[in-house]
């Protein structure tokens, strides 16, 4: 990458990370449209299905803390040959699974096997690029993590008349396979042996301990990944909000969706283009007003019976528009201090962000009304404490500094 933090086109390197990043998204929008085939298929209800989707989360969440210190002891490139490996197995299990119990623990084993391409992807980014380079980098992942929701259940409900859902896991292991050979043959070691720390259950837990007390670091995790919960909030309530409050066509629900997931595309390209000239702490401090404000608006207009479809349409487009701007510099400035445990930085804030986005949903599903106050609270909620976290911190490290100062004013 030039010294700019941009590159004048999309670098190979960078592409196959956004593969890898992209692959878990994509392997839970595919096959959404296929729950009541698969439903008929194995005898069950539909909403059972809806379990292979919650074990899948909780399968990436556990899988992110797996590969963190693996990825640093063993480099970045072994836990993806694992990873991507236990990924195209379980996909053929779930292919030919016969119940829904199979289905569901092979979805699991899915979910651990493609939390790899998310962390180290996260890891090899901090490996080669400066801090506002990463913010550039992160930028063109959220490109690979917009477009999934637009185009996953869209190829899903293409790909199913003609190879059944059976198929569409076979595709997915395919997927996996054209990764792992890519990865063998493009992509270079980006961390030294001999840097590598021992692994073991207490080192690994005495790194994540430390990470954990790491103010700074713990300051940006929470910072990206409090939006991240209102954005999972969004994706759980809004067929709610769109389809039964407002009375839009189920069949229609994936074009209102699509709008807002391109939200964020633009809002990641638009960082692209601003943060190298701004850098992402600048960036970061303004765009965190954006949430909170789209958020209000939405929550506010509700409580007083003014909550059109449109007026809540764009209030949910700048919220993810927003996704776009603020989770890379918020993911660019957490890594920036961690180069010598990227691994295990990038897993604890994969995890953090998915409970996040759990708490999220769960909180938009428990909180039920006939109205979009659940929804747009939640929102606000989360990107509230955001941006009081931030607020917060900002100032404390400025006291900090100015404590620090009179003491080096004291001792002169």
């Amino acid at each position: 990458m030039n010294n700019s933090g941009r590159a004048s086109f999309f670098p190979g390197w960078l592409f196959l990370l956004a593969m890898l990043t992209a692959l878990s998204p994509l392997s839970v929008d595919l096959y959404l449209p296929a729950f009541p085939e698969i439903a008929q298929s194995l005898d069950v209800e539909s909403s059972d299905v809806q379990i292979t989707l919650a074990i899948f989360l909780l399968g990436m969440s556990l899988g992110q803390l797996l590969y963190g210190p693996l990825s640093d002891r063993y480099g970045r490139k072994p836990p993806l040959y694992f990873g991507l490996t236990l990924f195209i197995l379980a996909s053929l299990v779930c292919m030919l699974a016969n119940d829904l119990a199979t289905l569901t623990v092979a979805r699991f084993f899915q979910a651990l096997g493609g939390g790899a391409g998310v962390v180290i992807s996260r890891a090899v980014i901090r490996d080669r690029t400066t801090t506002t380079q990463a913010a550039w980098a992160f930028s063109m992942l959220m490109l690979a993590l917009g477009l999934a929701p637009i185009l996953g259940p869209v190829l899903g409900s293409m790909l199913l008349p003609l190879v059944g859902w059976r198929g569409i896991f076979a595709i997915l292991a395919g997927a996996g396979m054209l990764l792992i050979l890519s990865m063998h043959f493009t992509m270079r070691e980006t961390l030294s042996r001999h840097t590598s720390e021992r692994l073991g259950l207490k080192g690994t837990l005495s790194r994540y301990g430390d990470l954990l007390c790491d103010r700074q670091f713990m300051l940006y995790v929470l910072i990206g990944s409090l939006p991240f919960g209102g954005m999972f909030a969004y994706v759980a309530g809004s067929p709610y909000v769109i389809i039964e409050l407002h009375a839009v066509p189920a069949e229609q629900f994936g074009w209102f969706f699509g709008v807002n997931a391109f939200g964020m595309i633009a809002g990641s390209q638009l960082n692209a283009r601003l943060v190298s000239r701004f850098g992402p702490a600048s960036l970061l401090k303004y765009i965190l007003w954006l949430p909170v404000l789209a958020a209000t608006i939405g929550f506010v207009a509700t409580l007083l019976g003014m909550a059109s479809l449109p007026l809540l349409m764009l209030c949910f487009f700048i919220y993810m528009t927003s996704m776009g701007l603020l989770t890379p510099n918020a993911v660019a400035l957490a890594m920036a201090s961690q180069g010598h445990r990227a691994g295990s930085a990038s897993a604890i804030m994969g995890s953090i962000q998915f409970l996040f986005g759990t708490l999220g949903a769960i909180a938009v599903s428990v909180w039920t009304m006939p109205s979009a106050i659940p929804l747009t609270g939640v929102m606000l909620f989360l990107a509230g404490g955001s941006l009081l976290i931030h607020q917060f911190g900002h100032q404390h490290n400025m006291l900090v500094l100015q404590e620090a100062d009179l003491e080096e004013l004291a001792q002169k």
